[in-house]
């Protein structure tokens, strides 16, 4: 009986030292220091919309894929969108202007946004970390008059401000597609990327548009539709995303390298 007690005793006291451990076997005293490493803070990015639909707002795919990657990045987003009337309205099963009909670019962008959206006057720099805009005609149409103006073209007062607040506050900004070109023209002497420079049998259907990018005095850089340039110095990361015609997943694909790069830049 005696060694069955001495057996006992002595299990009692190494369950004892087990459960003193937390999970993988830290003492009270190892828990606390590893809790002195606070998990850092998650970056807040605005994401920029001009409307619904590629052909008269933003790029649908683009703007998905980009919520998608930002929500695996951990960050928190809040949805944008300018209070003015789209340039017009496309029939997208036709591809032609809807006579007679309009739409506001806020109230479109909410569609995208779930109704979660606010209003492009009220988007402040000092608020967030960085911005991003996807592309779509939308961004040449309603944020800009470059798909009219080309090189000459105007930017929205409200995105030519923000795109100054973030860029002098030294913050990061994503654009894809063709929204490179609202970047090129307000902010000059930065680096931007749509792609190739040759259309090259249809791959590159927009090439011409790297052209009208350096005549905004931007300097262009060739890239893959899986990569994303990024502008150091000025801290712009631009990707093709639809300037070229592939594979939906590899367009989600260099959407993804722009916004891991966007979020590395903003240090959180």
């Amino acid at each position: 009986m005696a060694a069955v007690r001495a057996l006992v005793a002595s299990r009692l006291a190494a369950a004892s030292a087990f459960t003193s451990l937390s999970p993988g076997g830290r003492t009270p005293s190892q828990r606390a220091a590893l809790h002195l490493s606070v998990p850092r803070p998650a970056a807040r990015v605005a994401l920029v919309l001009s409307g619904c639909g590629v052909y008269d707002g933003t790029e649908i795919h683009e703007a998905s894929a980009i919520l998608v990657h930002l929500s695996r990045g951990g960050a928190e987003v809040q949805i944008f969108a300018p209070d003015v009337p789209q340039m017009h309205v496309i029939d997208h099963t036709k591809g032609q202007p809807s006579e007679g009909e309009s739409r506001n670019v806020l109230t479109e962008s909410a569609r995208i946004a779930r109704g979660k959206i606010t209003d492009l006057a009220n988007l402040s720099a000092a608020n967030h970390d960085a911005a991003i805009f996807p592309g779509g005609f939308g961004a040449a149409k309603n944020l800009s008059t470059f798909a009219v103006d080309g090189k000459d073209c105007k930017v929205n007062k409200e995105v030519e401000r923000v795109l100054k607040e973030f860029h002098q506050a030294g913050k990061p900004i994503g654009l894809c597609c063709i929204a490179p070109v609202l970047a090129a023209k307000v902010l000059r002497g930065i680096e931007v990327t749509v792609g190739h420079e040759q259309e090259e049998g249809g791959k590159w259907p927009y090439a011409g548009t790297a052209e009208a990018i350096k005549a905004l005095g931007a300097k262009h850089c060739v890239k893959e539709v899986v990569e994303a340039h990024v502008d150091q110095k000025n801290k712009v990361v631009t990707t093709p995303a639809f300037m070229c015609e592939t594979a939906l997943h590899y367009i989600h694909d260099g959407i993804g390298a722009m916004v891991r790069k966007v979020l590395e830049l903003t240090g959180k």
